[in-house]
């Protein structure tokens, strides 16, 4: 088996951030630093990354999380924020998550061992609609809608077409439902703020056909096998 592939197997990452921890020098196979991509590992060899021996027989573990605000979509933080590790640091596997949330957005955030579902749903290629509900301050007209719909210049990209529809207007504000296929940092955020209407509260509430529900803040769910497959079929 390849090394990448083995790492990616063990649930530490992608295969494309495993060749980047080879070619880092992170990666030992034996004991010997191994920088070479077409490395391969066989029965008995003993591999190690960031010093930590792994094992390519993990097994897999597919959830979904309840994101709360104030939650960073990464593993570690260096300003020592809460990160969404915390929130399944009672699972003994190291999960990682699959694409990100920005920290004042919640929902649905789906995280796993299982490097190679991992890069298959996040590759810039790979188009699945996330479907968010927006609250944004303002009247949400049939003019900004139609906007959203036909795609956004949201500063040197333009957006491919969302579904856009409107669960309720308010006085001030309107409930809108979104649907995006890429995911471009802050991509919602902006896409309203480019029609003239800013987010207030963001959450997400499904991604393809996996669905939040009534998923408390905070919890996570183990995926079921027929979601699981779902993905895997994508």
């Amino acid at each position: 088996m390849r090394l990448n592939k083995y790492i990616a197997a063990a649930g530490i990452c992608s295969r494309r951030k495993a060749d980047e921890l080879i070619a880092a020098g992170n990666v030992k196979v034996n004991g010997a630093v191994c920088r070479q991509m077409g490395c391969q590992v066989e029965e008995g060899d003993r591999v190690q990354v960031n010093g930590r021996t792994i094992e390519a027989a993990e097994k897999k573990v597919y959830v979904a999380l309840n994101k709360p605000a104030g939650y960073v979509t990464t593993l570690s933080d260096e300003k020592d924020r809460a990160t969404v590790a915390d929130l399944v640091a009672d699972i003994p596997q190291r999960l990682f998550p699959v694409g990100r949330l920005d920290a004042q957005t919640t929902g649905l955030l789906l995280m796993t061992n299982d490097g190679d579902l991992a890069q298959h749903l996040t590759h810039p290629g790979h188009e699945v609609y996330k479907t968010y509900v927006a609250l944004v301050a303002g009247v949400m007209s049939d003019a900004r809608l139609a906007k959203l719909r036909r795609g956004v210049d949201i500063g040197g990209f333009v957006t491919s077409p969302a579904k856009a529809t409107v669960l309720k207007q308010h006085p001030h504000s309107a409930l809108v439902e979104i649907s995006i296929r890429e995911g471009k940092n802050r991509q919602v955020r902006r896409m309203f703020a480019a029609v003239g209407n800013r987010v207030q509260a963001l959450e997400r509430v499904a991604v393809g056909n996996i669905r939040l529900g009534h998923l408390k803040e905070g919890h996570w769910r183990k995926l079921s096998r027929e979601e699981v497959e779902y993905l895997k079929s994508l």
